[in-house]
C-alpha cells in the first residue's frame, strides 16, 4: 500500500469522479502516487477535513477544488484548520485550492461546448429526458447551458455519472483550468 502523500479536498462526489477520471486519462494512478481525492459532502465541511488531513492532523499536503461563490467559506474553513495563509489575497490558490467559475458542471459544459454535451447525453440514452426538461414552461426560455446544468443536477447520481462521461469526451487541450491546476499541484 502506498503511503498517503497528498489529499485533494472537493465538495462532492461529482468533483471526485471528474478529477479521478481526468487523472486516468492523463495516465496517472492517483492511489499509486499516494494521492486521495476526498469528497467532503459540501464546502461547510472544509474545516473538519482540513483539520483531519492538514497540519493539525496527518500533515499531508492539501489541494482542492471548490465553487467560486463558496470561496469565503473555504477560506474560513482552511484558516480554522491551521492554514491561515488562506486569508491572504491569493491564499486559496497559493495553498493549491482552485475555484470553478460557477461549479464543476459549468466548467465541463464550457470546455466541451453545448453541442458536445448534448451528444454525450444522447449517447447515454437520455436525450428524451433532456428534451422534456427543456420544454417545460419554467425552462423554456433558459439558455441551453442553463438547461444542461439543471439537467445534470436534477436526478440523484447524474452529476457523478456525467462528470465521468464529459471528462472522457473532453479534448485534452480544453481541460478546465481549475481541474488542470489542482492535478498539476499534486
Amino acid at each position: 500500500m502506498t503511503m498517503l502523500r497528498s489529499v485533494v479536498l472537493v465538495e462532492g462526489n461529482s468533483d471526485r469522479v471528474a478529477l479521478r477520471t481526468l487523472a486516468e486519462r492523463q495516465g496517472r494512478d492517483l492511489a499509486d502516487e499516494g494521492i486521495e481525492v476526498v469528497a467532503m459532502g459540501g464546502i461547510t465541511n472544509t474545516r473538519a477535513f482540513a483539520s483531519r488531513y492538514g497540519p493539525r492532523g496527518l500533515g499531508v499536503r492539501l489541494a482542492g477544488l471548490y465553487d467560486a461563490a463558496e470561496e469565503p467559506q473555504l477560506r474560513r474553513g482552511l484558516a480554522a484548520a491551521g492554514l491561515s495563509a488562506a486569508l491572504a489575497p491569493d491564499g486559496p490558490s497559493d495553498l493549491g485550492f482552485y475555484g470553478c467559475a460557477a461549479d464543476l458542471e459549468d466548467e465541463l459544459i464550457r470546455a466541451l461546448g453545448v453541442e458536445a454535451v448534448e451528444a454525450v447525453i444522447e449517447a447515454a440514452g437520455e436525450a428524451r429526458s433532456l428534451r422534456l426538461l427543456a420544454g417545460m414552461p419554467a425552462q423554456r426560455d433558459w439558455p441551453r447551458e442553463a438547461v444542461l446544468r439543471r439537467f445534470l443536477g436534477v436526478r440523484s447520481g447524474r452529476k457523478a455519472r456525467y462528470a465521468a462521461l464529459l471528462v472522457e469526451a473532453m479534448d485534452h487541450r480544453h481541460v478546465p483550468q481549475p481541474l488542470a491546476a489542482v492535478l498539476g499541484r499534486v
